[in-house]
């Protein structure tokens, strides 16, 4: 006990440093004045009469409704994509492996719009396959194309989970059930399938959230089916109804919270029988899958990856015909109508990289505080910092719009940067706090020890060592934020127009070719800075 208590780590008190509880005062404010202000703001906005006048007209009991089945069947069937892709890859021995495994991440990257706006393109009225090719005039405008939209948008999602899952699943029990004579199937039912619960759990509750919250897809592609999180939008813009939009969005936020709160939980319940379970899955000789369901796996994998490469074969075909659908000469005449959307690109660009550097930054901070001191409020700072994970986008969008508005607050472009920041400072917080628990808490008391303050230590230790966590949240924030639509939606002016917005006008308005010429300049935008970066980092790294 001597001993151990000789190396145990000591938590700095930042009430022993001046400058250090400053910039704790200042996360703190920040946490209150950017998260818990607008939502508090919005919940006490619609009074008792708005909430009966919602829960009595059979219009949002429908479109309630509406989004409930729209969570159910979107979010199964993005998890079953997901898994049986993941399956395949991990465990079917399909041949491109590869290649299959590159597909989701790209896919993933993309901004979020796209795969909507390419929906149209392919099986729209005047679709290339629908109209061009089968020569059908069908209409799946509505759920069943909000259905194909969200399933394909958010299986890499699951995707991503389910291969960790099926990876950390150890193969000395499927091989110690075969040698006890099981066939594949049954070591499928009886587990590799059980063991696969937490993963496909987990995906469906993260999935559930963001699907709940989908903004862009339903726009585009819902019609007539409404849904709640494209109504908050209507009744503030079209009808001038905040409260009802307030109310529409606090129905959103219950499910939200909660499915967030069950994601939690279950994750930290599972991580620890996960890794008891935990191996790295190899494939042998003996545990192959035989002929035929590789074949079934295998052709899945290409239908999938077809499906994604065909949304961007949709957008590059779309950028350079002349009328989609209608006229497919050849032409640049959209490509060079986006020199008219300069600014809307530049203003994209600017405040993603703006919101992307001020997400990472605090959520740095807040990690700090949170795991490496003994701040005050530390749980607190923990849980706000997390809650914007659980709001729709819609939802705080439409706070920070109702809020500003009180206080005359009339500055877009800051409001814009603070609804980006804040959508993906979960993201952030977690990566980052993923990274520092990966350095030895023993650095912490050398570093003080040897006259460091806690300022220094986070800036000159903590922060180098978790570079590659950084640039992870960094990335991840400016191409989330590049093509974010549903919070910022609320926040565009005449002088702050954003590319997302844009493209969402020109296809509401038919203009698909400058709408498709303008979602792939953002695209290859993305691209272009993501490969940077992690250029980057390599040359960082082997400087270092």
């Amino acid at each position: 006990m001597d001993c151990r208590s000789k190396i145990s780590f000591n938590k700095l008190k930042i009430e022993d440093s001046l400058p250090l509880t400053l910039v704790w005062l200042g996360v703190c404010l920040f946490l209150l004045i950017c998260i818990l202000s607008p939502l508090v703001y919005v919940l006490l906005t619609p009074t008792k009469a708005d909430f009966v006048k919602v829960g009595t007209t059979a219009v949002w009991r429908k479109t309630a409704l509406n989004t409930l089945i729209e969570v159910i069947c979107s979010t199964s069937a993005a998890v079953a994509i997901g898994y049986v892709y993941a399956f395949a890859v991990v465990k079917g021995a399909v041949p491109f492996r590869r290649f299959f495994t590159f597909v989701p991440f790209l896919h993933l990257v993309t901004p979020p719009f796209v795969g909507g706006l390419a929906f149209i393109l392919l099986l729209g009225r005047q679709g290339f396959i629908t109209k061009t090719m089968l020569g059908l005039d069908v209409n799946l405008y509505g759920f069943w194309g909000l259905l194909i939209a969200q399933a394909l948008c958010f299986f890499p999602m699951a995707y991503m989970i389910c291969v960790q899952t099926l990876e950390n699943i150890n193969p000395n029990l499927e091989q110690a059930a075969r040698s006890l004579g099981g066939g594949h199937l049954k070591i499928f039912l009886k587990i590799t399938l059980p063991l696969s619960l937490p993963g496909l759990i987990s995906s469906a509750l993260y999935i559930a959230v963001s699907v709940m919250s989908d903004f862009g897809n339903p726009m585009i592609v819902a019609g007539r089916y409404k849904v709640l999180a494209v109504e908050i939008y209507t009744q503030l813009t079209g009808w001038m109804n905040g409260r009802i939009s307030a109310v529409l969005g606090i129905i959103l936020i219950i499910p939200s919270i909660i499915l967030f709160v069950l994601q939690n939980k279950f994750v930290s319940k599972n991580m620890e029988k996960l890794a008891v379970v935990g191996g790295r899955s190899q494939l042998t000789a003996e545990n192959k899958l035989p002929l035929l369901p590789r074949i079934l796996l295998t052709a899945f994998c290409f239908f999938i990856t077809l499906c994604v490469i065909l949304q961007f074969a949709a957008i590059i075909a779309g950028a350079f015909q002349k009328v989609w659908g209608i006229n497919f000469t050849p032409t640049l005449s959209h490509i060079k109508t986006i020199a008219r959307c300069k600014n809307e690109l530049l203003n994209s660009i600017r405040f993603a990289l703006e919101a992307a550097t001020i997400s990472t930054l605090i959520a740095s901070l807040a990690a700090y505080f949170t795991f490496r001191t003994k701040a005050p409020l530390a749980k607190y700072i923990d849980a706000v910092i997390q809650l914007p994970a659980a709001v729709p986008g819609t939802l705080y969008g439409l706070a920070i719009s109702l809020l500003a508005a009180k206080v005359n607050f009339y500055k877009s472009n800051l409001l814009i940067v603070m609804a980006i920041t804040i959508g993906f400072i979960p993201f952030s917080y977690r990566a980052i706090s993923a990274s520092y628990s990966q350095i030895k808490k023993s650095l912490d008391d050398s570093a003080r020890a040897l006259g460091a303050s806690g300022l220094k230590l986070l800036f000159f230790i903590l922060m180098p060592l978790s570079k590659e966590g950084l640039f992870n949240s960094f990335i991840y924030d400016f191409m989330r934020g590049v093509g974010t639509m549903s919070a910022v939606i609320f926040l565009v002016s005449f002088d702050t127009p954003l590319s997302s917005v844009k493209i969402l006008n020109l296809a509401e308005e038919g203009f698909w070719g400058d709408s498709a010429a303008l979602a792939l300049v953002l695209t290859l935008i993305t691209f272009a800075l993501l490969l940077i970066g992690k250029s980057t980092l390599k040359l960082w790294g082997r400087k270092k």
